[in-house]
């Protein structure tokens, strides 16, 4: 009897339903936490780099500090003084032109190269390549490579100098030395923007192109009134970045003219940099980078509603 029991007990105990295990949380919130947990190193890291750092900048920037002794407090005065110093009035009239010109010779200049090589071939994809290596070199790098080619000794006034022309100032004097600026910079970004358009390019459906064909449409007919605004938010999102992008223009500047002749290639940032921290006006130089970022904001909203509101009237 106690050994038909014995044997009785496993079956008894497996035919029993299994009680659901506990959970120590709810199901809704077991699904937040996970989302927390993802999410929460990456606001940890945002909030180290960026927000703390833009918090204690606009703090330095209310305060007169040499970066030594202790901040005083000052209010707005920094900012006012933003409006009425010459050397800034200037910097800004040269990042302006460097912005806004820059800007339009890559958008483009890189828009009708890629174009050009948005066909898939092993030349086309050499072409790229070469458009695209001098984004890969650092811009100091390029900079001192231009400076020695540019330079009153360089490799260009050295050939000039042959045929008995020159030395001609492209980096000494102020026009030029400007152009010359202008003129590195979108040899620098110009890859960039061509590799953005092609991958854009590529996403245009060969079917609208067909049909284009058929009635008639020539290439460049095809490309304005199709190809182009099909990727017109990539031309949006690529004019954002090349405006901040130039806004913010030093390392070139430094190596390549180092703001020079007269502060005829002074740009914003080489003020900000080279001029007020070495100038021991940290609290000053705050102010000025704290204006920078609220303009590079600024912009990128500016050309980011003005692409908006023309979809909505394209659509309507």
């Amino acid at each position: 009897m106690e050994l038909a029991e014995l044997t009785r007990r496993p079956e008894r105990q497996a035919s029993e339903p299994r009680r659901p295990r506990r959970e120590w949380l709810p199901a809704r919130y077991r699904a937040r936490a996970v989302t927390f947990g993802l999410v929460a190193p990456s606001v940890l890291v945002y909030t180290v780099m960026t927000v703390v750092p833009v918090g204690v900048a606009v703090y330095l920037s209310l305060t007169d500090w040499n970066g030594f002794s202790d901040a005083v407090f000052i209010g707005f005065e920094n900012y006012l003084h933003l409006f009425d110093d010459p050397s800034s009035t200037s910097a800004w009239y040269v990042t302006a032109l460097v912005a806004v010109t820059g800007t339009l010779l890559m958008i483009g200049g890189g828009l009708a190269y890629a174009l050009l090589l948005k066909e898939r071939s092993r030349t086309n994809s050499f072409f790229r390549t070469l458009a695209y290596y001098p984004h890969v070199i650092s811009a100091l790098i390029l900079g001192f490579l231009w400076a020695a080619i540019l330079g009153t000794n360089g490799a260009v006034n050295s050939t000039l100098q042959h045929f008995g022309i020159g030395p001609v100032g492209f980096l000494f004097e102020e026009n030029l030395a400007l152009v010359s600026l202008i003129a590195v910079i979108v040899w620098a970004g110009f890859g960039f923007n061509v590799v953005l358009f092609v991958a854009a390019l590529q996403t245009v459906p060969a079917e609208l192109l067909e049909a284009a064909a058929i009635d008639g449409a020539t290439r460049r007919q095809a490309n304005l009134r199709v190809v182009i605004p099909m990727i017109s938010p990539v031309v949006t999102v690529a004019t954002v970045l090349n405006l901040i992008g130039l806004i913010k223009t030093y390392d070139l500047v430094v190596s390549l003219t180092n703001g020079g002749p007269a502060g005829a290639t002074q740009t914003y940032s080489f003020l900000i940099l080279a001029r007020s921290f070495e100038g021991t006006k940290v609290g000053y130089a705050n102010a000025q980078a704290v204006f920078l970022m609220v303009v590079c904001a600024g912009l990128a909203l500016l050309v980011t509603a003005a692409r908006n509101r023309q979809d909505r009237a394209t659509t309507s």
